[in-house]
C-alpha cells in the first residue's frame, strides 16, 4: 500500500510538473487547425510528447536520474554542451519563461486588465523560488496538494465541452499534414526533454522516502512515469477535442492563448475565466517548480557543488522573470529552430541508452548523435532559407523524422570503429 500511495504522489506531482504552458495551450490549437482529423493530430502529438517522455524517464532512472549519465557516453565535451543546453532551455531561456508568460495572459490579463506585467513576473517566480529552494519537499508539495486541485479544475472545462458542445467539427482541416503538426506540436512542449530533467527530482524524492535499492527505484519511476503519461492523454484527448468543437468559429491565425481563454468563456461564462486563471496558475507553477529544481540540481552536480543550488535557482528566477516579459508568442517563436536542433540528438541518447547495457563500443553513441546534430543543423538552416533540399528528400522528412535514418547509418559505422578509451 505504501508503494501505491508513493507511485500515485509522485506520477501526479510528474503529471503536474510536465503539464504547463505548452501542454495547456498547444492541444486546443492542434483540435481547431485539424477539424474532424483532431484524432490524427492527437496521435501525432502523443507521441511526440508523452511517447518519448516515457523513454526518457525509463533511461533517466536507469542513470539514478543524472542527465549527465544519460549524455555521458556521446562524449565528454558534447555531453557537457548538451546537458547545458538542454537545461538552459528548460531553464531561465525558455520553458520556465514561458509558464509565467502564459499565466500573465491568461490566467490574469482576462480577470485583471491593466494589471503591471512586471510586477507579476516578480510575484509568479517569488513563489517559484519559495516552493523550490528545499529540493526534498518539491515532489510532495506539487503531487499532494497542487495537482488534484489542477485536475479538478481541468475535469470541469473538459466535461463541460464534452456535454455541450461548442458547435460543429470543420470536415477540413486548415493545414495540410496534420499528424506532423501534432508531432511538432508535442516538440514545442519539451517534455521530453523536461523528462530527463525531472528524473533527478523524481529519483531524489523516491530515495528521501527510503527506498534504497537501484532496481526499486527504476521501478518506482517507471511506474509513477506511467500515471503521468495516463493523466496526459486524458487532458491532452479533451483539450484537442475542446479546440476541435470551435473549429468553424475560428482560423487559424487566432493567437493561441486566446483561443483556451474564449473556449473557456464560452462554456463557463466569467466563473470559466476563475476556473481557468487557477488551471493556467497551477499547471504553470508546478512546472516552474519543478524546472527550477532540476536546473539547481544539474548544475550543482556539473560543477561538484562549487555552485551552490541555492544560488542557481536564485538566478534563474532572477533571469526568468526578464524573459517571461516578452511575451509567450516571442518565446515560442524563437524556441522553435533551438528545440529543433537539440532534440533528435537528446531523442537519440536516450533510445540508445535504453540499450546501453547490450552497445559496448562508445562510437555508437558518439556517431550517432553527432549524425543527429547534422542533419539538425542543415535542417534548421533549411528552414531560415539556406536552401539545403536534400534534406527534405531523406527517409521519414515528411514526418519531420529526417534525422532517423543518417542517426541509424552512423551508429551501425561506429559501432566497426574501435573505442579508445
Amino acid at each position: 500500500m505504501r508503494n501505491i500511495k508513493d507511485i500515485m504522489v509522485v506520477g501526479f506531482a510528474l503529471f503536474a510538473m510536465f503539464f504547463g504552458a505548452g501542454n495547456l495551450i498547444f492541444p486546443p490549437f492542434l483540435g481547431l487547425v485539424s477539424g474532424s482529423s483532431w484524432l490524427t493530430g492527437f496521435a501525432g502529438f502523443v507521441l511526440a510528447d508523452v511517447g518519448l517522455a516515457l523513454l526518457a524517464i525509463l533511461a533517466a532512472a536507469r542513470c539514478n536520474g543524472e542527465v549527465s549519465k544519460v549524455l555521458s557516453r556521446s562524449g565528454k565535451n558534447l555531453s557537457v554542451i548538451l546537458g547545458c543546453a538542454i537545461m538552459i532551455c528548460l531553464g531561465p531561456l525558455l520553458a520556465i519563461p514561458r509558464t509565467a508568460a502564459t499565466t500573465f495572459e491568461m490566467g490574469i490579463m482576462p480577470l485583471f486588465e491593466g494589471f503591471n506585467p512586471v510586477i507579476f513576473s516578480i510575484i509568479f517566480f517569488i513563489l517559484t523560488l519559495m516552493l523550490t529552494i528545499k529540493p526534498s519537499k518539491v515532489v510532495d508539495i506539487i503531487g499532494s496538494f497542487l495537482t488534484p486541485t489542477l485536475l479538478i479544475a481541468l475535469a470541469i472545462l473538459i466535461i463541460s465541452g464534452i456535454l455541450n458542445p461548442l458547435g460543429e467539427i470543420s470536415t477540413t482541416p486548415m493545414i495540410e499534414n496534420v499528424f506532423v503538426e501534432g508531432i511538432n506540436q508535442g516538440y514545442q512542449t519539451m517534455d521530453t526533454l523536461g523528462a530527463v530533467a525531472l528524473s533527478t527530482v523524481v529519483i531524489a524524492t523516491i530515495s528521501n522516502k527510503g527506498y534504497k535499492d537501484d532496481k526499486l527505484k527504476v521501478k518506482l519511476t517507471l511506474q509513477a512515469g506511467i500515471v503521468a503519461s495516463i493523466a496526459l492523454c486524458l487532458v491532452y484527448g479533451g483539450l484537442a477535442y475542446l479546440g476541435a468543437t470551435v473549429s468553424t468559429k475560428y482560423g487559424a491565425d487566432i493567437v493561441q492563448t486566446s483561443l483556451i481563454v474564449n473556449i473557456t468563456s464560452m462554456l463557463l461564462g466569467q466563473p470559466g475565466k476563475i476556473i481557468l486563471a487557477v488551471i493556467v496558475g497551477l499547471a504553470c507553477l508546478t512546472t516552474s517548480i519543478g524546472l527550477t529544481s532540476a536546473t539547481g540540481q544539474y548544475f550543482t552536480k556539473l560543477t561538484n557543488g562549487k555552485l551552490r543550488y541555492e544560488i542557481v535557482v536564485t538566478v534563474v528566477c532572477i533571469f526568468s522573470a526578464i524573459v517571461s516579459n516578452f511575451g509567450v508568442s516571442t518565446i515560442i517563436q524563437f524556441s522553435a529552430p533551438i528545440l529543433s536542433l537539440i532534440y533528435p540528438a537528446t531523442v537519440t541518447l536516450i533510445v540508445l541508452t535504453l540499450f546501453g547495457n547490450k552497445i559496448n563500443n562508445d562510437n555508437v553513441f558518439k556517431f550517432a548523435t553527432y549524425a543527429a546534430l547534422i542533419v539538425s543543423m542543415l535542417t534548421v538552416a533549411n528552414d531560415f532559407n539556406i536552401s539545403i533540399p536534400f534534406v527534405l528528400k531523406l527517409p521519414f522528412a515528411s514526418f519531420g523524422f529526417n534525422w532517423i535514418v543518417p542517426v541509424t547509418i552512423a551508429g551501425f559505422i561506429g559501432n566497426f570503429i574501435p573505442d579508445k578509451k
